[in-house]
């Protein structure tokens, strides 16, 4: 049993760390992963590596060629507005449910995280997080779980795409504006408001990440 511990330990590391090389573009769109170069790369057993390319692959962060390859995948115009579309529903549908169940605790915390993100606004990686907290949170104050898997399970494959959206200070600052509004409507109780704001907030995201994408592919 030892060994398996050990065995699934390796692969989490493994699959981390592919997975954070294709999110930073370290690892570059349409590039082949060569098994034993990465496995000595990573210093680890082709076992583990197999079991990470699997579930990377099973998550559409690799793709799995019919000659048996194993690429990253492209980036994807169509793919990224789908996601994002849908993304936007779900975060719609979320911030009407908060507005008729958050707290005046809830109300605090919102506001604690605009703080932070308002402080970190001109760090894209630190920005990003208070902002996926934020989202997060209304999420959270929603309590619908099936919103929230299927949220999830976007989000993941968003991940990919997700630093694109706030490449820029321009776009950084026009997020935190939108993440204020989305708060204040929460706050006053308005759904209609809120579930207007958070999905022009994502399709913006989509616009800005769809620009990005375009330029690196040219």
């Amino acid at each position: 049993m030892p060994g398996a511990t050990t065995r699934n330990t390796g692969a989490d590391f493994v699959y981390a760390e592919l997975k954070r090389q294709i999110i930073s573009l370290e690892l570059k769109p349409g590039e082949r992963v060569y098994e034993p170069a990465m496995a000595s790369a990573l210093q680890v057993s082709r076992t583990p590596l197999r079991e990470a390319i699997r579930r990377l692959v099973s998550e559409s962060f690799l793709e799995q060629q019919t000659t048996g390859g194993v690429l990253v995948p492209a980036l994807d115009e169509a793919a990224i507005s789908e996601l994002y579309e849908v993304r936007a529903a779900m975060e719609s549908l979320m911030a009407r449910n908060a507005c008729l169940k958050a707290t005046l605790a809830d109300i605090d915390a919102l506001e604690g995280i605009l703080e932070r993100n308002a402080a970190m606004v001109g760090f894209a990686d630190e920005a990003m997080k208070q902002g996926m907290s934020l989202h997060g949170k209304i999420a959270g104050i929603a309590g619908n779980s099936w919103a929230r898997r299927f949220h999830d399970q976007i989000s993941n494959q968003m991940e990919r795409y997700r630093h694109f959206t706030n490449s820029t200070q321009e776009r950084r600052e026009q997020a935190l504006a939108q993440h204020r509004t989305l708060v204040a409507a929460v706050a006053a109780g308005d759904p209609d408001q809120a579930a207007r704001i958070a999905f022009e907030h994502v399709m913006g995201a989509r616009d800005a990440a769809v620009r990005a994408i375009s330029g690196t592919t040219a």
